[in-house]
Parts: C-alpha cells; sequence; structure tokens
C-alpha cells in the first residue's frame, strides 16, 4: 500500500509515479478526503479539550456550592457529539484505506514507462542452439517419446492445462527441484513447507486483494473464506504479518516448494503447448524481508541466485529489466529470468524477481525496530528459484540429440540416480 502521508504530501509525484504504470490516479478525491479528516480530528480534539477542561472545574464548583449539573450536560452533550464525530471520522477513514487499497506500487524512478514494449534484455547466457544435422522436436514430442509426461490422462482425469509426470519424467521434474532446494540450503536460506490452502488476509497483504480476487481459485464451503495459493510468495510474505522484527534479525531469508494453482491456463498464444502454461505447477520461492535501506543489495542477490540456478542447467536464457508497466500491481522493479525455448523461437520467463519495497509490509503491518528504537516498515523481495514448467521443456528441447535422446545436465544426474541420457522409449 502507497504511504497516505505521501499521497497528501506529494500527490503529483506519486501521479506521475504512476501513470507509468499506465494507471490513471486523480489525487483530488483523497485530498479532499484528507482535508474532510484534518477538519474532523480538529472538532474532536477540540471538543476533548473542553470537555476535560469543564470536568476539571466539577471539583471547585461544589465546593464553592455551584451548580455542577449544568457542567454535567455541557460535558454529556459534548461527548455525544464528538461519538457522531468519531463515527463520521471513522467512515472517512475507511474511504480513504479503500481507495489507496486499490492503487499499484509505485515503480522505481529508473524504470521506463509503459508495457512489454519497453522491456529490455540487459543480459545473456549461452548460445541459441541449432539443430543443423537433424529436425529438432518440441518438448511435447519429447515428452512423450520418452515416456516423461502423459497428456492424454491427465486430460481424462483432470482436464485441459493439466499434465502427468510418470516415470523418469516424475524423476526428472523431482529432481529440478532438489536441485534448486540444496542449492538454496547451501546459501543458508531457510525452507518452509507452507499450506497450500490460505486467509483472505494473506492475499491482502500480498497485493493481490482486493483488485485481483477472481483470479485464484476460492475454496466454496469455507468460513471465513480461503483460497488456494497461486504462488508461495502469497504464504511467504505473510509469516511476519502483524509483527515487529528487532533489526538484529534482518535480513530474513526464506525459500519453500509448493505447487502453484492459476486460473490462467487459456492459451495466451496457440502455441503454448504442453507445459508452457497450466492451472498447477511447482515452483520454488525464495523470499527476504530486510530494512529500508538493505532491499536493493537483496534485490540483487535474489537475481544472481536465480540467474546461477540456469546457468548449472547449462540452459541459454536471457535477463529482462520490465518496464514499469509489465510490474506488476504490489511491485516497484522487476527482472524476469526468461529461458529459450527453440521450438517457440523464444525466450519464456522461469522466474521473475521483485522488490514490493515497502507496499506489501504497510498492508500487513510488518515492522521493524532500529538500535534507537524507531519504526520502520519492512521491505519485502521475492523471486521465483526457479519455477519447473518451462524449465523442464527448455532442457529437453535445447539438450536433445539427433537419436532421439535427451542430455541430463550434470547437476541433475545425483538425483536421477546417476542417469546421464534420456532415450526414447519403446512404444507397446
Amino acid at each position: 500500500m502507497i504511504d497516505a502521508k505521501l499521497i497528501e504530501e506529494k500527490p503529483e509525484y506519486v501521479k506521475e509515479a504512476l501513470s507509468k504504470k499506465g494507471w490513471d490516479f486523480d489525487p483530488a478525491p483523497l485530498l479532499a478526503l484528507f482535508e474532510t479528516r484534518r477538519a474532523l480530528l480538529k472538532e474532536v480534539e477540540t471538543n476533548k479539550a473542553e470537555q476535560n477542561k469543564l470536568s476539571a472545574t466539577v471539583p471547585s464548583l461544589k465546593k464553592a456550592g455551584g451548580d455542577v449539573q449544568t457542567v454535567f450536560k455541557k460535558v454529556k452533550e459534548l461527548a455525544a457529539l464528538n461519538k457522531d464525530k468519531e463515527t463520521e471520522l471513522s467512515k472517512v477513514e475507511a474511504e480513504i484505506k479503500s481507495q489507496i487499497e486499490v492503487l499499484p506500487n509505485m515503480p522505481d524512478p529508473d524504470l521506463l514507462a509503459g508495457g512489454k514494449e519497453n522491456n529490455h534484455p540487459i543480459y545473456h547466457f549461452g548460445k541459441e542452439p541449432t539443430f543443423d544435422s537433424f529436425k529438432p522436436k518440441d518438448h511435447v514430442e519429447l515428452a512423450e517419446s520418452l515416456g516423461l509426461i502423459d497428456y492424454k490422462r491427465a486430460a481424462k482425469i483432470s482436464g485441459s492445462g493439466t499434465w502427468i509426470y510418470t516415470g523418469l519424467g516424475a524423476q526428472l521434474e523431482w529432481a529440478l527441484l532438489n536441485y534448486f532446494i540444496s542449492t538454496h540450503l547451501a546459501d543458508g536460506y531457510t525452507m518452509i513447507l507452507p499450506p497450500h490452502i490460505l486467509n483472505e488476509d494473506s492475499g491482502y497483504t500480498a497485493g493481490q486483494f482486493p483488485k485481483f480476487r477472481e483470479d485464484v481459485f476460492w475454496l466454496e464451503g469455507t468460513n471465513p473464506k480461503k483460497f488456494l495459493l497461486p504462488t508461495a510468495e502469497t504464504a511467504l510474505v505473510n509469516l511476519h504479518r502483524n509483527e515487529v522484527l528487532s533489526i538484529d534479525d534482518l535480513p530474513k531469508k526464506y525459500f519453500a516448494y509448493t505447487p502453484c494453482y492459476r486460473k490462467e491456463a487459456g492459451s495466451y498464444r496457440t502455441e503454448e503447448r504442453g507445459m508452457i502454461r497450466g492451472y498447477q505447477f511447482d515452483k520454488v520461492e525464495m523470499v527476504q524481508y530486510t530494512t529500508d535501506d538493505g532491499s536493493d543489495e537483496a534485490f540483487e542477490e535474489l537475481v544472481k541466485k536465480a540467474k546461477a540456478l540456469l546457468e548449472g542447467l547449462g540452459l541459454c536464457y536471457q535477463l529482462d529489466k520490465l518496464a514499469a508497466g509489465d510490474c506488476s500491481h504490489s511491485m516497484a522493479r522487476t527482472y524476469d529470468i526468461e529461458v529459450w525455448i527453440p521450438s517457440m523461437h523464444i525466450y519464456k520467463e522461469v522466474s521473475s524477481v521483485s522488490n514490493a519495497r515497502d507496499y506489501q509490509a504497510r498492508r500487513g503491518m510488518i515492522r521493524y525496530k532500529d538500535h534507537n528504537g524507531k519504526m520502520h516498515f519492512c521491505h519485502t523481495l521475492n523471486g521465483s528459484g526457479l519455477a519447473t514448467s518451462r524449465v523442464f521443456p527448455a532442457l529437453l528441447e535445447q539438450n536433445q540429440q539427433a537419436d532421439g535422446s535427451v542430455v541430463v545436465p550434470e547437476k541433475l544426474r545425483p538425483f536421477m540416480g546417476g542417469i546421464s541420457v534420456l532415450k526414447p522409449v519403446e512404444k507397446k
């Protein structure tokens, strides 16, 4: 959530920043509400001061034999008036909150305005593989010929946008997850296995609600209402909701493995077959809680970690700096790590590393005390480390051989029982 004080003091600055995300923000209604709130606060405080002043005269009036009932009546009238004013004040504050909570996070000043068209690569690793001696297969063909994925039975028991890992395919998926997990543990991150069913407060703190309430799977019959987590970030950024941390405990570094449940499975592009987009996929997610002056360093660390995972697999990828309008609603800055998918001739995102600054912490009241006892809001950051549903296809397509086999990256072989090559299975 954007700081209300910043909007009040620098409305044009906020308006210009949000315009880079394509958000047409008119600060006038909020400024009018701020003015109404100031007037009501002044009136309430004045009335309370008058109440206290009158109440203080009662002992001396009693001693002098004066009429204290008149004073009591006036105090009662002021109290009733204040009750009405405080009710009005609560409504104004609720309206201020409702108008601010739907606003996106302000992008960092160095980001270009606009959407995807203004994203730009800032780093590239590896060479896009060429297949001059044979006609390459796409990952769907490879997965089926190697006996790794069963799409038909997945469609039978679940529907479109799903798949079943089977045999060595399940082992390869688990090997990827083990590789990611072991790397994060070696880097000193704390592993979390969170619940997959979350409450509304979790979605609100993460910044997904109220704007994106319809983008998640809600569970019918739950009271209060609950939903399936769309990413482990939603759970991890809520671990310290409504808590005050010590500066000596920061940064806090977590990661979690979870399936992710999304309602976005419909094909945005006709070629997004197989595992490129689905309702459920596996992901290892990293989250950090930092001080306000430590989040830039944390961001660079998360980017470096995500890059290292792909480089460890030897996969060709690029790092994209997103324009303001392509950063998600809650984020001030985002870099996407995109892996090359040969059959599609494009790079597809396998990790987004983002800095929310204090946006999520304000929503979730996640704070820390500095060494002088002053209270600050934490900064929260997240990064996929990594999502497997596009790494898996990229691995198959980039490492395929003329005989239809696929070379297993060395980093994964210890988790595959030493298997170095996946070979086509005989059709029965």
